[in-house]
């Protein structure tokens, strides 16, 4: 097997062997339905509630106050379109950011088609949503506000307690996409001033297909999914016991940890930032340079497609992207690079990487020294790079 260096866990990441065989036992052993009232099935109501502990506990919250979903996705339709249903008589007013995660972007889209409003605010040049900003933009209208915690592409981790600060004194909802961030950086739902947040499994070497909610108690929120009892009647469906043990899990580990890892990966992170800057020239480091997720590293190249950057390093066994694993088929250049300024050629030439607790300064290393081949061969077979160089001359 060829060498393989995993730089994409933004992503997904792997499922920590811990997890798997936390989950396992609730595939063949304890596989009874929390819904039924005899107690082999009952005792995995438990369980669950167990989880809820778990998760909330990390997030400053209620264990009722989190509401078990498919995934971040999930989440983030729930948080906009049942919070737009229930909120429509006093407005139909919504206020997010130009970088938001398509989850996000396309509920917007779906809920313009149905009479609602939507300010879309504009970010500087690193990405970061401007809360002056936010507040210019509340009307009398306005129901909710939601903006990422942090930035699936370029890692900006945004000014979250203070816009949550404004959401509130306005009397308006706030809503934050925390799937990048949640359980990589510290959260407290009460000193980051939020009403809801989304959250996913896989983004925190947890399962695919789940994620969940937090939903704070009081927000007059209504069911997303219907049909059974469920999760306290808003989101009905049998529920996903193995997916659900895992996430907790995985949510338990990350929490141990997230110190150490944080400090490990802003270390590592830096060094491949420093790395690239010395030694590539013409490129651009995308997102803030400290106000960004510890594990996150953006560059745009100029004069090379970042499709076929991608294709040379697989040649070489590195894993990266140039931006959100959900756009991956699109010809388009990210909506995010161009919301910070970006123009379409240089936006083009982008590369993610994401680390984790598992890469190593060796890893950085090769990678480095495998990129800066790749962008000089790139760029040897550039008309544009031809040209610039002569005018340099």
């Amino acid at each position: 097997m060829k060498k393989l260096i995993y730089l994409d866990n933004a992503a997904t990441t792997k499922t920590s062997p811990e997890v798997v065989s936390a989950m396992l036992p609730y595939f063949t052993e304890h596989y009874g339905n929390p819904s039924s009232v005899y107690g082999f099935a009952a005792a995995n109501k438990e369980v669950i509630t167990k989880q809820r502990e778990i998760i909330a506990g990390v997030l400053g919250a209620k264990s009722n106050e989190i509401y078990f979903t498919a995934g971040g996705t999930e989440s983030d339709n729930w948080a906009l379109t049942a919070t737009a249903e229930a909120y429509a008589a006093k407005g139909k007013h919504i206020i997010t950011s130009k970088i938001e995660h398509h989850a996000i972007l396309h509920t917007c889209e779906y809920l313009e088609k149905r009479g609602y409003e939507v300010t879309y605010l504009d970010v500087d040049e690193n990405g970061l949503v401007d809360p002056k900003a936010v507040e210019a933009a509340i009307r009398p209208d306005t129901i909710l506000i939601s903006v990422m915690f942090a930035n699936n592409e370029i890692g900006t981790i945004e000014p979250i307690a203070e816009i949550g600060r404004i959401a509130h004194e306005h009397g308006v909802l706030f809503h934050t996409d925390a799937v990048q961030a949640f359980a990589h950086v510290p959260i407290n739902v009460d000193e980051c001033n939020i009403d809801m947040l989304s959250a996913s499994g896989h983004k925190l070497n947890g399962p695919k297909g789940i994620g969940f909610l937090y939903i704070r108690k009081g927000v007059k929120i209504r069911s997303f999914i219907h049909g059974g009892a469920q999760e306290r009647k808003r989101r009905a469906g049998t529920e996903n016991v193995p997916g659900i043990v895992g996430l907790g899990k995985a949510v338990e580990l990350a929490a141990a940890s997230m110190q150490e890892r944080m400090d490990y990966e802003i270390e590592l992170r830096d060094y491949l930032i420093d790395r690239i800057e010395k030694e590539i020239p013409y490129c651009r480091l995308n997102g803030d340079r400290k106000k960004r997720l510890p594990n996150n590293v953006n560059f745009s190249f100029r004069f090379i497609e970042g499709e076929s950057l991608l294709i040379m390093l697989d040649m070489k066994g590195i894993c990266a992207s140039s931006g959100s694993a959900c756009t991956s088929g699109s010809l388009d250049p990210s909506h995010v690079l161009l919301a910070i300024g970006l123009p379409h050629e240089i936006a083009h030439g982008s590369l993610r990487m994401t680390l984790d607790e598992e890469t190593t300064r060796e890893d950085v290393d090769y990678v480095v020294d495998n990129l800066k081949e790749i962008v000089a061969q790139l760029r040897s077979m550039s008309p544009l790079y031809e040209d610039f160089v002569k005018k340099q001359a």
